[in-house]
């Protein structure tokens, strides 16, 4: 867990809640009748109590005169009957004042979610690839999930919380201090008292918590760790290392649990220990002023209601103020993500590729850099002319992957340009230019749904037929009509049931269906058996025949028949032209073919 997830605590909270005001347009309303309907609910519910000592005294009034004259007391419509229905009233009323801003404001909470999960959604697809190179996945989708639940839980329950409960506390005491200062002198006292208890244990509950989200943090990382390498741990036999180390993380996360809910268990009593305290002394202190004339019955009873209502608010506003901070601090980081530096947009009137593509590209002085001050490419130029076959070469991290990613713009160029049939590929819109590539990737990735979707991906139009075509071209229909359902057999994006040379046939017949007009072939047989390797390299001859094909090689067997082998080296090429011509040059390219086949 980064540091930043850590902080419970934002750096700006006014101006966070500022913005979560901002994003909430078109639906403030709701806050605003959610909070009218919170006051009208405290004045409601504060009301009753002084009604209460009113209508007590009232009635202890009549039972004393009942009994001085030797008759029973009768509750009737003119004699406290009408006044006790009254009572009945306002406390439907608090009751429906409280049912309202619950309603109300569970349905902004979420409105507001919502719409932060949607502007997070259309925020990942304009983000650039070096953004999710230097986070982590689990850190972006915590922002999109933990975050912003935590957010709506905080909006839901305690933003009206601490308006119910610094109204009722403001009014409850006023109210008691009407009816007696001492006692209310008393009161706060205890309420101070508690008040700096419940700081220094909320101060402690929140590092607490904190550890204990980067031991989860932790623990989860190794159970997905033992689950997604189950067969290497077995094949190496460090199934009770690994255990142990999840055990371990375990325990540790089990002592900080219980530490944090001791402490988040502990409080709540401790305040209700000095707030009965305050009761038992205000109850002697308002029993000798009742002995005494100096308070009524009614009042008496209607000072400990107060003192019941004011107690509970002191416990609730320090813990759901804290709440409050860790929401701010969520909703900070969302908005961190949402400020994020976006891929430069697409032209307002992108420039369109004349039909039919023809498939000329070229790199022109080309100069990239992941880090501004650690430039990669410094000049690379190079022409792929229609319907050759072009294949990249070199050590790992040479720059092949590089190239090619410039070449979809996944990446912006830092200086030079590319073009297609001769269009500066910045002047297209992303779709139009990616539109006419079709990528084979080393790493193959289904994604959940059946074989005849996976293959149609990328031509979500295509028919059955179509689909069928493209897995025989690709020798992946053998095998599927093996599987239980045939093509219409659920697959997930790691699939048990489907070997990884079957994956890279499956996505091999995705890129043959989308009929490009451009071929990028990462290493494509890489995870496919010798034989198998020749049935798809027949296939892919197939389908490159007349398509500009790149070929990113580290078997240079399968690359000899290359139009044009392009030799990288610390991201530029140092070395360019056909097989034969390179091994005559002996070179870099003559070197690494002589160390395969030594």
């Amino acid at each position: 867990m980064s540091e930043e997830e850590e902080k419970d605590v934002p750096t700006n909270g006014r101006a966070t809640a500022l913005r979560l005001w901002r994003s909430a347009a078109g639906i403030r309303w709701r806050l605003v009748v959610a909070a009218v309907a919170a006051v009208l609910y405290v004045a409601t519910d504060l009301m009753t109590p002084v009604y209460a000592a009113s209508l007590i005294d009232h009635l202890w009034a009549g039972i004393q005169q009942a009994f001085a004259n030797g008759k029973t007391f009768r509750v009737t419509m003119e004699n406290g009957g009408v006044d006790i229905l009254v009572y009945l009233g306002i406390w439907m009323l608090a009751w429906a004042f409280y049912s309202v801003q619950s309603l109300v404001m569970a349905s902004f909470a979420e409105r507001l979610n919502l719409k932060l999960r949607e502007e997070i959604s259309r925020k990942v697809e304009r983000l650039p690839l070096r953004y999710f190179d230097s986070h982590k996945p689990g850190d972006t989708i915590s922002r999109a999930t933990n975050d912003l639940d935590k957010v709506s839980e905080v909006l839901q329950r305690g933003l009206l919380q601490i308006i119910i409960s610094a109204i009722t506390l403001a009014g409850a005491l006023i109210l008691m201090a009407r009816m007696s200062l001492l006692l209310t002198g008393v009161f706060l006292v205890f309420a101070a008292l508690s008040a700096v208890l419940t700081k220094v244990v909320a101060a402690r509950t929140l590092a607490v918590a904190a550890r204990r989200q980067d031991v989860l943090g932790r623990l989860t990382g190794r159970v997905e760790e033992a689950y997604s390498g189950r067969a290497v741990i077995k094949a190496f036999g460090r199934e009770e290392e690994s255990l142990a180390r999840v055990r371990g993380d375990a325990e540790e996360l089990a002592q900080v649990s219980a530490h944090a809910d001791f402490l988040t268990n502990a409080i709540s009593p401790a305040i209700r220990f000095l707030m009965r305290l305050a009761q038992v002394i205000c109850g002697v202190l308002a029993g000798g002023m009742l002995v005494a004339g100096r308070l009524t019955v009614g009042s008496f009873q209607a000072f400990f209601q107060y003192v019941l209502k004011a107690s509970e608010p002191l416990t609730q506003l320090s813990l759901t103020l804290n709440m409050l901070q860790g929401a701010l601090a969520a909703a900070e980081r969302v908005f961190v993500l949402l400020d994020e530096e976006e891929v430069v947009p697409d032209p307002k009137t992108p420039a369109t590729l004349a039909e039919p593509v023809r498939g000329r590209v070229a790199f022109e002085h080309v100069r990239f850099g992941y880090a501004p001050d650690k430039p990669l490419m410094r000049d690379v130029s190079f022409v792929a002319r229609p319907g050759q076959k072009v294949a990249i070469v070199g050590q790992t991290g040479a720059g092949k992957t590089t190239l090619i990613n410039l070449l979809m713009r996944f990446y912006e160029v830092d200086g030079g340009r590319i073009t297609l049939d001769g269009t500066d590929t910045r002047s297209l819109a992303r779709a139009d230019l990616r539109r006419q590539f079709g990528m084979v990737l080393q790493d193959s990735w289904l994604f959940e749904g059946t074989v005849a979707q996976n293959i149609a991906y990328g031509h979500p139009g295509a028919t059955r037929e179509e689909v069928e075509t493209a897995a025989r071209a690709a020798h992946v229909d053998y095998f599927v009509r093996t599987l239980p359902e045939g093509y219409d057999t659920m697959l997930a994006n790691d699939a048990e049931n489907v070997s990884q040379g079957q994956r890279q046939l499956l996505t091999i017949a995705r890129a043959m269906l989308t009929d490009p007009a451009i071929l990028i072939l990462d290493e494509a047989t890489s995870s496919v058996d010798t034989r198998t390797e020749q049935y798809i390299t027949r296939a892919m001859e197939a389908i490159m025949a007349d398509r500009t094909s790149f070929v990113i090689a580290h078997r240079l067997s399968t690359i000899v028949d290359a139009d044009l082998i392009l030799v990288m080296d610390h991201g530029d090429i140092v070395e360019k032209g056909t097989h034969r011509e390179l091994l005559e040059q002996g070179g870099v390219y003559a070197d690494l073919y002589r160390s395969q086949f030594a």
